[in-house]
């Protein structure tokens, strides 16, 4: 099977890919490739970066920012901005709590230090691109959006979000019975609550908020509307940080459907160098192969230059999803 037939469309529901590995590998040249070549076959495409680094405006060579920005023909891109979200969320705070009353305000200072803790959270990154997951997934604006995440501890922490978020409610929901409008306070710690009410946290909308999560869960663990794909180098360490990841993924019942294998040697015969890199990299692939015989692997040659600029990008996706050789394409691969 090609790796492009593991994509599955659905009529009017949005498919989303996850593309994720080591730091390193290569993700944001293959989301960007991805993203561009689907766009190409003529799906709205929405290119989503979860990576605080925001390497994937380099990779396109065009700023894409915290909005969602056209980029070319049926692809959007936007790159998610945590600490302007926090920012945002702590003025909304700040605001509130000049208007409180007195007796509210030992309440409010209780929340300031907890946002404190979220702001400088290492999820807070995670928070803010589940909250866009949602609000795509119940849009369903797009054809596909393709996420470029983040090295794989902060990926595996945006996918285990909805328990996380569920959990959280469920206290909050507790707390609210105890509490009464205090919590009304701690809709600027929770995505997804709206404002139009003034009894913002009210027992409703923290249900309403279950309910969301529940349905986010639900499509990330269907097979049919999310996948993820790994992408690995021929290195030891790679491999085995994939293999752990995988496995964490799975138990999140989510399905990695493909093995993108990115940066091999050619064979080169007068090159020591070059022979001795091909030798190693062969047995790497071997246990590539042996590790992960249940998803679909691909295989991409170490590109003589940068993949940067949308050029390239179109190169590197005919290579990867139409089975093309680099000299078919612009014949940009190495050759020494």
């Amino acid at each position: 099977m090609a790796i492009k037939d593991l994509i599955k469309f659905n009529d009017n529901k949005t498919t989303f890919i996850f593309v994720g590995g080591k730091g390193g590998v290569g993700k944001t040249s293959v989301s960007a490739s991805t993203a561009i070549y689907l766009a190409e076959q003529g799906k709205k495409t929405l290119i989503v970066s979860t990576d605080p680094a925001h390497s994937l405006s380099d990779s396109l060579e065009t700023y894409i920012g915290p909005n969602p920005k056209i980029i070319r023909e049926n692809l959007y891109g936007v790159e998610i901005d945590p600490e302007m979200a926090m920012e945002r969320q702590q003025a909304e705070l700040n605001a509130k709590k000049s208007i409180a009353s007195p007796d509210q305000l030992p309440g409010l200072d209780m929340l300031t230090d907890q946002l404190d803790l979220a702001s400088s959270s290492p999820g807070a990154d995670e928070a803010a691109a589940f909250e866009i997951f949602v609000q795509v997934m119940t849009t369903n604006e797009y054809d596909v959006v393709v996420f470029d995440t983040a090295p794989t501890g902060h990926t595996l922490r945006l996918l285990s979000f909805p328990d996380l978020m569920d959990s959280w409610v469920g206290k909050m929901i507790k707390a609210k019975s105890k509490l009464g409008s205090l919590t009304s306070g701690l809709k600027n710690l929770i995505p997804f609550v709206g404002d139009d009410d003034e009894d913002i946290a009210s027992t409703a909308e923290l249900e309403e908020t279950k309910r969301k999560i529940a349905e986010a869960k639900e499509v990330l663990t269907n097979p049919d509307r999310t996948s993820f794909k790994m992408v690995v180098i021929p290195e030891e360490m790679s491999i085995y940080e994939s293999e752990r990841a995988i496995e964490s993924l799975k138990k999140n019942d989510m399905n990695v459907d493909s093995i993108i294998v990115n940066q091999i040697m050619p064979d080169i015969d007068n090159c020591d160098f070059c022979q001795s890199r091909y030798k190693i990299q062969q047995k790497r692939i071997a246990l590539i192969n042996q590790k992960f015989k249940d998803q679909e692997i691909a295989q991409i040659p170490l590109f003589k230059e940068e993949v940067k600029g949308q050029k390239k990008l179109e190169e590197f996706a005919e290579i990867l999803y139409e089975g093309k050789t680099p000299e078919q394409t612009a014949k940009d691969a190495i050759i020494l």
